[in-house]
């Protein structure tokens, strides 16, 4: 088997070696030319790294098994893989022909003011209140981050409460909902979670080619401390403030251009619409 191998920023070729430990795999650095050039693609790195190579992986289709080794691996938790050592042994299945290849969905942006243009992700694409933070925690030393920086990134905005009037078009078949509200947070989402573990998106399922929208209204600091909490859990659902629902894409507009970030990197400013490129890249993982 020839495998082609991605390190991403603070991960190098000594990460590799358990992996070459007994194993016939035949490593090569680097992404494949075509997808003749190699049999599986492992990436070391977090949501950034895989995110920035979603392009060529979608072009390739070639298995691709995340290494969780960056400062935010939310796509490797949605896949249950929770650490390098379970990805070893996910591969390791793998090469003995145990486990299968699964396409799962992919996050598609196109940005309103360049319609020419595709962007993929993974997770978790949003505007509001976590692009701030988002913004934010990027300034923040690796180290940092790595070690919740998104959480302190987080709570000085919990007080700013940069709200926003945001339309939404959501499109399910042939059903069309619009809605205009002020708004705190909108999520737009491929898998549950983003923000180094935060539930915005319980429901959320890469398989069903579905976008989960989860939409946070206005509401006062104390009312947003009170929540924050839950979102670990999922439970902010509860809320009367959060409306969440399904739909196969939506149209984001606000009054004036907001940035949308996903997986937690800069992709363009509204209006811009948001859909899903149902099973668009292949995976190595242990379904349940």
């Amino acid at each position: 088997m020839r495998a082609a191998v991605i390190f991403g920023f603070g991960t190098s070729p000594a990460d590799l070696r358990p992996f070459q430990a007994n194993s016939s795999t035949d490593w090569q650095p680097g992404l494949p030319a075509s997808s003749s050039d190699a049999d599986a693609i492992l990436i070391f790195g977090g949501d950034g790294t895989i995110h920035r190579h979603l392009p060529a992986l979608v072009r390739l289709q070639l298995p691709v098994l995340i290494v969780p080794s960056g400062s935010g691996n939310d796509f490797a938790r949605a896949l249950r893989l929770r650490s390098p050592q379970h990805s070893l042994r996910v591969w390791r299945d793998f090469e003995a022909g145990k486990l299968s290849v699964q396409a799962i969905d992919l996050g598609v942006i196109v940005p309103s003011a360049r319609p020419e243009q595709t962007h993929y992700f993974c997770s978790v694409a949003g505007c509001g209140l976590d692009t701030a933070v988002a913004r934010r925690a990027n300034q923040m030393p690796r180290w940092l981050r790595g070690h919740g920086g998104y959480l302190l990134a987080l709570l000085p905005m919990l007080f700013k409460l940069p709200a926003f009037s945001m339309r939404l078009s959501a499109f399910n078949g042939k059903r069309h909902i619009e809605t205009g509200k002020l708004t705190l947070l909108a999520a737009f989402a491929n898998t549950q979670f983003y923000g180094d573990g935060m539930r915005i998106a319980p429901e959320a399922d890469f398989t069903d080619g579905q976008l989960d929208l989860c939409q946070i209204s206005t509401m006062n600091p104390f009312q947003l401390f009170c929540m924050f909490p839950t979102v670990y859990f999922g439970r902010h659902l509860l809320s009367s403030k959060v409306e969440y629902s399904k739909a196969a894409r939506v149209v984001a507009e606000t009054e004036i251009p907001l940035d949308i970030y996903a997986d937690g990197e800069f992709v363009c400013q509204t209006p811009a619409e948001i859909s899903i490129a149902a099973c668009a890249l292949p995976v190595i993982y242990r379904p349940r």
